[in-house]
């Protein structure tokens, strides 16, 4: 017999059973894997499972949500009928050789009917009241990008406004003095309406009703390669009614560049209202920050050689592309392999394992990963914008090009034509790329116009410029 229960005083998932020790019990899901500490000896064992993680360096944090594997060695776990759930810090599941985790809220409060309880107080409560500032990063699935580097520079300057954010569940770690709200909780919904200023980088979920004095700084999250709203391909009434309900949510736009400003207004139904030039808060760590710290946190060695691989997401699939075999590089390269899925690829996928190889796709602030990477392999994502503050060198990995450019999305210029690096088709390419040592040179006259174009304002100063501005205009008080 086997059973499961849940100690909420040690915080750990509790499996029991029958017989020898198993040799090993892990439970894994696709961003995090706990061992657990077996004991029992004879007719009895015991299996407790952690469920809070060190993730990065960073601090012990709940599991995040989703499904996890049970794997107990020698016990077979398929038919057991193993169930219970809680509410407190996490609601769990266990069925079988399934756990599944959920963000902590109350089962009143999941429920669609609850949810839409929720919205309506939300809709008719007054707010903007309160000197507080809500941010909300890739629809909360981490605390980074710049509404981190904002946040920061706000605590900082202003340290008495509170700062709210909003997050999936509370394995996502917020900067230090922020309050962290579950998204769909009572607490979230409240901030949301209360606080005079929202700062987010994407589009703003769920029901968003309006309130008077309530600011909104939509900040985006990189400079457009790929055409983006009411550019896409393609005539879609629906899409189209939506960009233009979002950006009229709007109050302020922010931008990298003078091309971004162009783009972004356009794009999105003809943005009428400020857009602010002053350059990427997140880039700010670039010009500023600590390399040889994020190293450390990664477990990489001094002196070797880090090479990341971020693509972007593609609209016909949900993980990561498969156009390389990272422990491969890592081996053909004489390299570590950092590899940072989209943030849209972070709920759909896993991490990806093997020798030299950091899966970070779960990694909160990608800039720091830029810090401390020796060169970039990419393809078409906005963070071939951000890494060229660096000056280090870039390989663009495209095998898909013609399919991405003339079906998926399209682009707003000639990659080919202006690229500040090589553009590859094959991992073959790629390695030899990365061993040829006159790559840099052959690059240096494009490098520079992208950067000239491109990173005019990433002078380590943008998020004392958009604080200073948000002081100035009154959006919070200091």
């Amino acid at each position: 017999m086997t059973t499961a229960e849940i100690d909420e005083v040690r915080g750990a998932l509790v499996i029991a059973g029958d017989g020898a020790r198993p040799v090993s019990a892990v439970l894994d899901g696709a961003r995090a894997r706990v061992s657990a500490r077996l004991t029992g000896a004879g007719r009895t064992w015991k299996a407790v499972f952690p469920l809070r993680i060190s993730r990065f360096g960073g601090a012990e944090l709940p599991l995040p949500s989703g499904d996890y594997a049970l794997r107990i060695e020698g016990v077979d776990l398929a038919g057991a009928a193993l169930e219970r759930r809680v509410h407190a810090d996490l609601g769990i599941a266990v069925q079988g050789a399934s756990v599944t985790i959920d963000p902590p809220l109350d089962a009143v409060h999941r429920s669609p009917e609850g949810q839409r309880t929720l919205e309506g107080r939300y809709a008719a409560q007054p707010g903007g009241t309160e000197n507080a500032v809500f941010f909300e990063s890739f629809y909360g699935q981490s605390a980074g990008c710049n509404p981190r580097a904002i946040d920061r520079e706000l605590a900082h300057r202003a340290p008495d406004v509170v700062r709210y954010w909003s997050v999936t569940d509370l394995s996502v770690a917020v900067p230090e003095g922020a309050i962290a709200v579950v998204e769909g909780s009572p607490e979230w919904w409240r901030a949301r309406a209360c606080a005079r200023l929202l700062v987010v980088n994407d589009w703003l979920r769920r029901r968003y009703v309006r309130k008077n004095g309530q600011r909104v700084l939509q900040t985006w999250h990189g400079t457009p390669l790929k055409r983006l709203a009411l550019h896409r391909p393609g005539f879609d009434p629906r899409r189209m009614a939506a960009v233009v309900k979002e950006s009229r949510r709007w109050d302020v736009l922010l931008a990298q560049n003078r091309y971004s400003e162009r783009i972004l207004a356009k794009a999105y139904a003809f943005f009428r209202k400020p857009i602010w030039v002053d350059g990427y808060p997140r880039n700010d760590v670039l010009v500023t920050g600590d390399a040889a710290a994020v190293r450390r946190a990664l477990g990489i060695r001094d002196g070797e050689r880090v090479l990341l691989y971020a693509p972007t997401w593609r609209d016909d699939r949900t993980e990561i592309v498969d156009f390389i075999d990272p422990e491969r590089l890592a081996h053909d390269a004489d390299a570590v392999v950092l590899v940072r899925g989209h943030s849209r690829t972070l709920k759909p996928g896993r991490d990806q394992d093997g020798a030299r190889v950091i899966d970070v796709t779960g990694y909160p602030q990608t800039a720091e990963l830029l810090l401390i990477a020796d060169e970039l392999i990419t393809d078409y994502s906005s963070v071939m914008f951000d890494f060229s503050v660096t000056g280090k060198p870039m390989h663009f990995l495209v095998p898909d090009l013609e399919h991405y450019r003339g079906r998926l999305r399209g682009f707003y210029f000639d990659l080919a034509a202006r690229a500040p690096g090589p553009l590859l088709h094959t991992q073959e390419e790629l390695v030899a790329s990365l061993s040829d040592p006159s790559r840099t040179a052959a690059y240096a006259e494009r490098y520079d116009a992208w950067r000239r174009q491109f990173n005019a304002r990433d002078d380590g100063h943008a998020a004392e410029r958009v604080v200073s501005r948000i002081l100035d205009l009154g959006f919070v008080d200091a």
